[in-house]
């Protein structure tokens, strides 16, 4: 093809007033010439969205990772905690009884605290490696002496490091422990009436025990005694025999297990009909994804005083203290407190 210029300078199209042939549109010709100088496409700024995007990337990276990431750069004494849902549970058998059950029963341990008053039998939950282990505050408080069984069979002694009686919550610490698998605590503001969960204790000294149902409900306020008014109790039920979930309660204007006592202290507290017995007390309440969201405290068992501990059982109506509760008071324990 070749190109004419008028002498004026003007262009002229040798096809001009031809009939020229269709172009193919997905293939369209390269221009007649190009500038000199292509201009560089200019680079667009990191906006808003651009921002965004990438703090929702860190931020489901942090979350995901959280509960292992702070573990693994504080040390092994650092809790392991999520504000979010961790799955702890293996995929394969995620939501299942049976998977929140081998995930988290090594977490899990067995109290057996003797005092003046006799002996009595609890749960609760490894929350460090090293040994840390919370429970509730009227399953050691008095005690003389601890041993405490985790679920490979391996006895320890335990000291308490500190109580709360207000909340009924204490924390105790195995000695010449380490290597332990500490649960993972959950965040208990996100819990639903109906949702499912699993309790793990050791009711009536059979430790590792695994029972299952739902939230009934949310904030139901437990009156129990403080640690000043917990000899009358121990008295009534007589801790030799082992009725550790047999800790008298009120709620709803109604006592149950004895006698609380004047000197009391109300808590708000999950509602679970997952069946709790004598010696669930400080064990696990557990979320399908195998997160620690409350520990279990109360449980009413439709017996009388005179009757023996072999006629007590759960009616599906048991009681757990939230685990942001637990969260929040940790440092308070940890600090030795003896309220």
């Amino acid at each position: 093809m070749t190109e004419s210029f008028h002498r004026s300078g003007e262009y002229q199209n040798p096809y001009e007033g031809q009939q020229q042939a269709p172009v193919n549109p997905e293939w369209p010709p390269p221009p007649a010439y190009a500038p000199a100088h292509a201009p560089h496409p200019k680079k667009r700024g990191r906006g808003p969205l651009a921002l965004i995007a990438a703090v929702a990337i860190v931020a489901a990276a942090i979350g995901g990772g959280t509960a292992y990431g702070i573990q693994e750069l504080t040390g092994n004494d650092t809790v392991a905690s999520s504000s979010t849902s961790t799955n702890v549970v293996p995929s394969s058998q995620k939501g299942t009884v049976a998977g929140v059950a081998k995930a988290v029963s090594p977490s899990i341990v067995e109290i057996s605290a003797t005092s003046n008053a006799g002996s009595s039998t609890g749960s609760g939950v490894i929350i460090t490696s090293g040994g840390e282990i919370v429970t509730n505050n009227h399953v050691v408080a008095g005690a003389s002496r601890i041993k405490v069984t985790t679920s490979d069979g391996k006895s320890y002694t335990a000291k308490v490091v500190g109580t709360d009686s207000k909340k009924d919550l204490a924390l105790i610490k195995l000695e010449n422990a380490s290597g332990l698998k500490a649960a993972t605590l959950g965040d208990s503001a996100g819990i639903q009436v109906g949702d499912q969960v699993v309790a793990i204790g050791s009711p009536e000294g059979l430790s590792g025990t695994v029972t299952s149902g739902i939230v009934s409900a949310l904030d139901r306020d437990v009156t129990v005694p403080t640690e000043e008014g917990q000899d009358q109790g121990q008295q009534q039920w007589g801790q030799g025999q082992g009725q550790g979930d047999q800790w008298p309660f009120e709620f709803g204007g109604r006592q149950f297990n004895g006698d609380t006592g004047s000197d009391t202290t109300t808590y708000k507290a999950l509602q679970t009909d997952a069946s709790l017995n004598p010696g669930n007390s400080g064990g696990a309440l557990i979320d399908m994804n195998g997160n620690i969201i409350g520990i279990n405290s109360a449980m009413y068992s439709p017996t009388s005083q005179a009757s023996s501990s072999s006629d007590a059982g759960s009616v599906g109506l048991g009681f757990a203290i939230p685990i942001n509760t637990v969260k929040a008071d940790l440092a308070k324990l940890r600090a030795g407190s003896t309220d």
